[in-house]
């Protein structure tokens, strides 16, 4: 039924009132400039740990989050050089916070500094450590068991003499200095603490590498971006760079290793290399070429690493063996070198029976030593811990330590660089328990003993044994 006129106009008007109250108070759609309005209070890093990972895999990922402020964030990772950059093989995406890694290269632990910048150019930061653990079993397969670098020197087992050369002592103001573990999980915060070694496939590409200071071996190499590299590529300090080659594509398995090693976005740069083309041989370095070490050794196949103390057990039960001397520092070699070293930057000079002055930087022999040294402790020496030492008791409750120390005892630590009187280096990794081997302080160098090696020797460019 039509309605009367009059109330049709009426409702009209109704209608027209609530639109022109509506053009008054609009209800506004949200935009995507709205994501800019404050969120309220101060701005922050809400992130407090992140995922460990194992070197090798792919990351689990973790994000950084953030709140307060005035969104959108962008997020990074400082640049200041008390911290740590990501470990090697990992990113952070600016617009999301989430750090992954489709390969882990990095081992250790490291703790970078987490930035977070809102709108307004404020900031927030937040260290957060990642710890990894390594995957360096392959080291214990560099070299035949034949080699000299898996022979036992105790005196028991090998009736190996102690070496009676002027030449061969340590220096005796070095010899209080207690043994001291360069490498470990968190004992160099916010850095990783030792020489890190990655294993690589056979069909890793390679990419150039320019040498600006001593002897290169090659000018190009399976050194992928990820490879980690000492003390990170924040370090100003030896920096190498450590690679094994897996055997395949016809090709034997090799160890590549550069002395400070720089990433240039694609080719890499260092200051000296080495190549051992296949470590199945028992092939040493040319004499006095020299190798990413001061005495011409490998360093890789001489490093106390993770997994061959724990073995098939734990890190707090571990059960494994290391079976090759442990590479250590003194604060100053001799200027001369023993087999199996091939090279020394040293000082002192030595006197040959009969009168002369034998060459500096030049090789001694153990069987027709010297007969007088202004300054001993030669390059490639073994030291082997004397059976009169005691264990100490502390590793009854270090059990990482205290298969280290055997190890001192089996085969010994070998003469390898110029550092820190008694640094014994080894790698990084989250496995090791820094506790534990503090207990290795407890020994000192005067601890150890020369051993005399050459009896074994079959030829003075390997390092194979006789026996």
């Amino acid at each position: 039924m039509a309605c009367p006129v009059g109330v049709a106009s009426a409702s009209r008007l109704f209608v027209v009132a609530i639109i022109f109250l509506l053009t008054l108070s609009p209800v506004r759609a949200q935009t995507p400039a709205d994501a800019g309005a404050p969120s309220g209070g101060k701005l922050s890093i809400t992130t407090t740990s992140c995922p460990s990972g194992t070197q090798g895999a792919a990351y689990a990922g973790c994000k950084i989050v953030a709140s307060g402020g005035t969104p959108p964030y962008t997020y990074s990772v400082s640049a200041k050089s008390t911290f740590s950059p990501l470990p090697e093989g990992m990113s952070i995406n600016p617009h999301t916070g989430v750090i992954s890694s489709a390969l882990i290269g990095g081992q250790g632990t490291y703790t970078p500094e987490f930035v977070v910048t809102d709108s307004t150019s404020t900031q927030a930061t937040r260290s957060i450590s990642i710890s990894l653990s390594g995957s360096n079993a392959f080291l214990a397969t560099i070299f035949p068991s034949t080699s000299i670098f898996h022979h036992r020197v105790d005196l028991a087992t090998t009736g190996l003499p102690v070496d009676t050369s002027p030449a061969a002592p340590m220096y005796s103001g070095y010899l209080p200095e207690s043994i001291q573990p360069f490498f470990g999980n968190n004992s160099n915060y916010p850095f990783p603490n030792g020489i890190p070694a990655i294993e690589v496939p056979y069909n890793q590409a390679y990419v150039s590498v320019t040498t600006t200071l001593y002897q290169s071996y090659f000018t190009s190499g399976p050194i992928p971006a990820y490879a980690p590299v000492e003390g990170t590529r924040k370090s100003t300090g030896d920096r190498h760079v450590l690679v094994y080659l897996e055997a395949g594509g016809g090709n034997e398995p090799a160890l590549y290793e550069m002395w400070q090693g720089i990433y240039e976005h694609g080719p890499w740069t260092d200051s000296s290399n080495a190549l051992w083309p296949n470590v199945t041989s028992n092939n040493l370095t040319p004499q006095g070429m020299g190798t990413s070490d001061a005495a011409g050794l490998p360093v890789s196949p001489l490093l106390a690493n993770a997994d061959e103390v724990i073995g098939t057990g734990t890190s707090s039960a571990p059960n494994g063996t290391i079976q090759h001397p442990i590479r250590f520092t003194l604060n100053h070699i001799a200027n001369y070198w023993v087999w199996p070293a091939t090279q020394t930057a040293g000082q002192g000079s030595c006197t040959a029976v009969g009168g002369g002055t034998i060459p500096g930087d030049s090789e001694i022999s153990q069987s027709s030593p010297p007969a007088s040294c202004t300054f001993s402790g030669p390059a490639g020496e073994i030291y082997r811990l004397k059976a009169s030492v005691a264990t100490p008791s502390c590793a009854a409750s270090s059990p990482q330590a205290a298969i280290i120390i055997t190890a001192f005892r089996n085969y010994g630590i070998i003469l390898a660089d110029n550092g820190d009187s008694g640094g014994l280096i080894g790698t990084p990794d989250a496995r090791w328990n820094d506790n534990d081997l503090f207990c290795l302080l407890n020994l000192t160098l005067g601890d150890f003993e020369p051993v005399n090696v050459s009896s074994l020797i079959v030829s003075n460019d390997s390092g194979a044994t006789s026996h």
